[in-house]
């Protein structure tokens, strides 16, 4: 085997790191106890079990609940977990859904562990493994194949990079309302025969594009292979497939999926085969064994012994042939279907390693790490990377990773060196005024705004709280912080504007000053950190900035992708709350508010008095 080229060992090298930090931060021992683990939001315990049953796989999967209110947004879909009790050896798992205080998971083992419906069951974060290995595995092979060592040469400008597209496909859009920049990406997105860029800055239509440019390769005979990072980006392409009737099939976590996509998922869809009755019988069977097995105790001599080893064998035999015919039902799915999504873990389980696409589409490449796209390339000969690299990267935990690299997405990357960019250059979310500012800084000036959505009113505030002492505080985690007095301003807000609670979303980049909110402030309006409300968008947003210090310390305020993100969130109103003596040192931010007060935008907090 030829010698990795030196950056294919960099970002080995940066997954160990990453690794090594999830197994610190995650470790259940003496440095690092139960209570202080619940403390940083990184264990539920005790959890109470409510239904127990055998998933599509036949693995054990619990549905439980927590007897207590408490932080869960580090419990994200497809986490690593494990199952944990006091004296006994924890048991490896996979996270499918967290809503509110409900959860549910899938344990790696063949049955229930003994203890599970016992008092002091938890379960905690534990490091991925398996997604660091598939990724190193995915590095490792990237010279087997001629045109992934291409595109990987590219990438990292060792090759070059354009097509110099004609553009000139005639095509009959099924979408009408296409503006001319979406239909020059899908027209992109049909005559590539390498890597193009789809550049959608916030809400310019990009979902949109993308399944009109796959609806046209479908209709030219392409296979097409979609992925993304996040479940939720995966099934808003594939509702919009559906409803213009393409042939899907989406793999992966089938939990949390919309009830519209569901009868696609391989689940949804052995409902309906004949398949679905053997194997409902065999996992009948296989309970009745299980049953039959539960009768002999802990402690038994060595004949139950035996005839309990013997039961949970014809078990395993019997999880093994439902897995067989599963995988049969499975392999006559992907023949049939014109498009398979999923995100790139689901995709490595579901496809076959020599699968072949014509084309492969990555939506919101810039929260994925370079690392995770290699898995999924080799599976097409051409590639559409979608996404915004001025809004977040990817979510990397080792610091020390984060600084060399890691958190350098695929689309950031590939941006460097690829000339094939096509930018959508419309946005058809907000009001002007809360448009223009992000326009201006990060899209020179590039993004437009419709006739429809200029301003009809003050659509953007900015509040100062320079001189009032609501200074910022130690999170309740000790960690993150937060700022009460920001809160209070908030509830003026709504109150003086007699605002709907429905249409609000208050959001804040740090989860303490969240956590706070979610005590002070009103029921009904929604509450996040500025990361997790990537993507999503509401009437009315009041954006809290927190940091408020004598020395004009911002912190992440720092990375300016997290404040392109918080200020396009809102459709009508932006209301935000920040010390300018304490942000408006930082030359961003500076500019920020000489904007506001160019839109009238800019008053005192003390005018809320």
């Amino acid at each position: 085997m030829k010698e990795l080229h030196p950056h294919q060992q960099h970002l080995i090298s940066l997954i160990s790191l990453e690794m090594k930090e999830q197994e610190s931060r995650y470790s259940l021992d003496a440095n690092a106890g139960l209570k202080q683990l619940k403390s940083d939001g990184l264990a539920l315990h005790p959890i109470s079990v409510v239904r127990k049953s055998f998933g599509y796989a036949d693995y054990p999967e619990i549905s439980f609940k927590l007897p207590y209110t408490t932080d869960t947004s580090n419990f994200k879909d497809n986490s690593a977990i494990e199952c944990f009790i006091e004296g006994e050896e924890p048991i490896k798992g996979v996270l499918l859904g967290m809503e509110g205080q409900k959860g549910e998971f899938r344990l790696f083992a063949p049955d229930f562990p003994d203890w599970i419906e016992e008092k002091g069951v938890g379960i905690k974060l534990a490091p991925d493994h398996r997604t660091s290995e598939l990724m190193i595995e995915a590095i490792k092979n990237i010279g087997k194949n001629a045109e992934v060592q291409r595109l990987f040469n590219q990438i990292h400008g060792e090759a070059s990079f354009g097509q110099d597209l004609a553009l000139t496909s005639s095509l009959s859009f099924k979408n009408q309302a296409l503006n001319a920049s979406q239909q020059q990406a899908v027209k992109a997105m049909v005559e590539n025969e390498s890597l193009v860029i789809l550049h959608g800055p916030p809400g310019t239509g990009k979902t949109t594009t993308l399944i009109e440019g796959i609806c046209q390769l479908t209709q030219l005979g392409k296979r097409v292979l979609v992925t993304a990072p996040s479940n939720t980006a995966v099934d808003n392409i594939a509702k919009g497939l559906v409803v213009q009737g393409v042939k899907i099939l989406r793999v992966g976590n089938s939990l949390k999926v919309d009830d519209v996509i569901f009868p696609y998922t391989p689940e949804g869809k052995m409902q309906e085969a004949k398949e679905h009755k053997e194997i409902k019988k065999l996992k009948i069977r296989a309970e009745e064994l299980r049953r039959m097995s539960f009768q002999y105790k802990r402690n038994f001599g060595r004949e139950e012994r035996e005839q309990r080893g013997l039961l949970l064998k014809e078990v395993k035999s019997i999880r093994k042939e439902i897995r067989d015919i599963r995988n049969y039902f499975d392999e006559k799915l992907f023949e049939h279907a014109e498009v398979i999504l999923g995100t790139p873990i689901g995709i490595s389980d579901f496809l076959p390693k020599n699968a072949d696409f014509d084309t492969l589409i990555m939506d919101e490449a810039g929260q994925a790490i370079e690392a995770l796209a290699w898995i999924v390339f080799p599976f097409a000969n051409n590639w559409v990377l979608a996404g915004d690299p001025f809004q977040l990267p990817p979510t990397v935990l080792s610091q020390s990773a984060a600084n060399k690299g890691l958190s350098i997405s695929i689309l950031e990357q590939t941006f460097t060196y690829c000339t094939d960019v096509f930018f959508l250059d419309t946005q058809y979310r907000m009001r002007k005024s809360i448009a223009d500012f992000s326009s201006n800084y990060f899209y020179k000036s590039a993004l437009q705004t419709p006739e429809i959505q200029n301003n009809i009113a003050q659509h953007i505030i900015y509040f100062d709280t320079a001189g009032t002492g609501f200074d910022e505080q130690s999170g309740q985690d000790g960690n993150s912080l937060m700022n009460e007095g920001e809160l209070s301003i908030v509830q003026k807000i709504i109150e003086q504007e007699k605002l709907n609670l429905s249409s609000i979303a208050f959001i804040s980049p740090y989860s303490g000053q969240v956590q706070l909110a979610k005590e002070l402030l009103p029921q009904g309006l929604v509450i996040s950190t500025i990361d997790s409300f990537q993507g999503q968008e509401k009437e009315i947003i009041i954006l809290s900035l927190v940091r408020s210090n004598v020395d004009a310390v911002i912190g992440f305020l720092k990375d300016y992708r997290r404040m392109n993100v918080a200020l396009t969130r809102a459709k009508e109103q932006l209301f935000v709350i920040g010390d300018s003596s304490t942000i408006g040192q930082d030359p961003f931010y500076a500019q920020f508010l000489e904007y506001m007060e160019e839109v009238g935008g800019y008053k005192s907090a003390w005018e809320l008095e």
